[in-house]
């Protein structure tokens, strides 16, 4: 029973020497790259770099123990540091008190948002996420991430404000104000990044870059020629404290506190079900709500901004040998044993290396690939996908996410309200009825319209139905009987009975019989509360559209 609540508690029974050895090495390699990356997506987000090393200890904990994937590897990201940045900067000045107190108040939201999703078993809204929005929008934050690093990549002062034009505008500008020795440092990050990813994928870049630009600070002392640097980084643990909250407060973080926790959610969830695919096992969504949820609301209590699973370290955490949580736990503690001891360590660290984490990290985040499927196979989706990148990249990251969610359910609506529908006929050969414009030979018959309608009927739909009859009939002046094949027709709401039953009765008069085959239980449930048995028992009956023409 306490497995259901704490899915660590199972693979804790069976742990061994073997688990081990693979978590151990996997919790060392993604430690070594998520201390670089968490001071760099803590910068991202507006905050002091250490407190991205605060979020790398506590939530990773609590999640592991509650979280039902075995290797997600979660903490700070990219895409949750931007909207925590999007959405804070409206209330105070980045970097400052105030600022840092409401991204712990936005953790504490996010978490209690999640957890409450997930004990009351609410995972499925998140299918309102549309794949082709969440691509959009993933694409277009990426493109703002980097954008928003050429600041500390260049060295120059850049509006921290602003759509993706009004920052091109200023950098192009500002170009002749490069700082040469940052900018030497950050492209040089970048190409060693992009290097060892490609030939040397087992020793971890960013490593390597922290290592390589802290001592070019260091012997060529660059910080007194110009070259922005961390500086000192607190040592020791976060203390226990309360995020400080009024209902103001509140009110004005909800929408951002919401989108995380529903992005977040997204991610965390993709990856994790990509390889629990893998090893054979399944994940619990309404279980990582909880997980998430559990370990944002904690980690608010010791100086952490939003975490969720992200997709480049959960797949080096899965490839380096992760076998259970305790790989994310032996993350956590690496982490702890350098916020008491190494982080003097970070001193010499430019700012530009951790920019130039920051543009590589994002850059796979671009889908262009999924871009070009969705406009091949279903061009409204491509749409969809096309409107949330421009709104998101040329307004703001809520109202492009809003944009996206917006505009997807008004495809949906449409796509309900104007199903397709078929008039059909008979295929002798094949014994099957087809649409007579895919088969031009299918046998019609004489007086005789079938139509099929392929969606379920509500009030926005029904009057389709009537139009395209009416059309039919207009061209067929001698039908005396038209049967409706209910087969794709899996509910009705009150006004489509109505209207139907209205259409019935219109059509009796006008001398034209209505039958309807291949109806659906739940649909004759909904049919015989609303009277149809004692008017059209005999009309709805036919299981085939064989027994009604016949």
């Amino acid at each position: 029973m306490l497995s259901k609540y704490v899915p660590s508690v199972d693979w804790l029974k069976r742990y061994n020497g073997m688990d081990f050895k693979g978590d151990l090495i996997a919790g060392l390699i993604v430690a070594i790259m998520l201390i670089p990356q968490g001071m760099a997506y803590a910068m991202l987000a507006g905050l002091p770099p250490v407190m991205g090393l605060y979020a790398s200890t506590i939530p990773l904990i609590i999640y592991a123990l509650l979280g039902s994937s075995r290797q997600l590897a979660v903490g700070p990201v990219a895409m949750v540091s931007l909207l925590v940045y999007s959405g804070v900067s409206t209330l105070a000045e980045p970097g400052s008190d105030q600022f840092i107190s409401y991204a712990l108040l936005l953790a504490l939201m996010v978490g209690v948002i999640q957890l409450v999703m997930g004990l009351f078993k609410l995972g499925f809204l998140v299918n309102f996420l549309s794949h082709a929005v969440i691509s959009g929008f993933t694409s277009a934050a990426a493109i703002i991430i980097a954008l928003s690093q050429l600041s500390g990549l260049l060295g120059i002062e850049l509006p921290s404000k602003g759509n993706v034009l009004e920052l091109l505008t200023e950098a192009v500008i500002n170009l002749n104000a490069v700082h040469l020795q940052t900018v030497t440092l950050g492209i040089g990050s970048i190409i060693i990044l992009i290097l060892f990813k490609k030939y040397v994928p087992k020793i971890p870049g960013p490593l390597v870059v922290v290592v390589a630009t802290s001592l070019a600070v260091y012997l060529f002392n660059l910080d007194h020629q110009g070259v922005a640097i961390v500086g000192d980084v607190p040592s020791g643990l976060p203390s226990l404290s309360l995020p400080t909250m009024s209902w103001d407060s509140i009110s004005a973080l909800l929408p951002i506190a919401l989108t995380i926790a529903f992005v977040g959610f997204m991610e965390s969830v993709a990856v994790a079900k990509k390889i629990a695919s893998k090893e054979g096992y399944k994940i619990n969504s309404n279980q990582e709500l909880n997980g998430l949820g559990a370990a944002n609301i904690v980690g608010s209590f010791f100086s952490a901004f939003p975490v969720t699973g992200g997709f480049s370290r959960s797949a080096v955490n899965y490839q380096s040998g992760a076998r259970t949580g305790m790989a994310t736990i032996i993350t956590a503690v690496m982490i702890i044993l350098t916020l008491l001891f190494f982080t003097e360590w970070f001193y010499y660290l430019p700012q530009a290396a951790l920019a130039a984490i920051i543009i590589v990290a994002v850059y796979g985040l671009i889908d262009v690939k999924e871009a070009v499927h969705l406009f091949k196979v279903k061009r409204i989706d491509g749409w969809t996908l096309a409107v949330t990148f421009f709104a998101t990249l040329l307004t703001s990251i809520e109202t492009g996410i809003l944009t996206g969610i917006v505009f997807s359910l008004v495809v949906f609506i449409w796509r309900s309200a104007y199903p397709h529908v078929a008039e059909l006929g008979y295929l002798e050969q094949e014994g099957v009825y087809r649409n007579i414009e895919r088969f031009p030979e299918a046998k019609t018959f004489p007086n005789t319209i079938i139509f099929r309608i392929d969606e379920s009927l509500y009030f926005a739909n029904i009057a389709l139905l009537e139009n395209k009859l009416e059309k039919l009939i207009d061209k067929k002046p001698d039908t005396n009987r038209i049967i409706l094949d209910f087969s794709a027709v899996n509910d009705m709401d009150a006004v489509a009975i109505d209207e139907l039953d209205e259409l019935i009765q219109a059509y009796d008069d006008y001398g034209v019989e209505v039958s309807i085959a291949n109806m659906k239980g739940p649909v004759k449930d909904l049919v015989k509360k609303a009277g149809w048995y004692d008017k059209y028992e005999d009309r709805i009956k036919y299981l085939s559209i064989n027994q009604c023409v016949k």
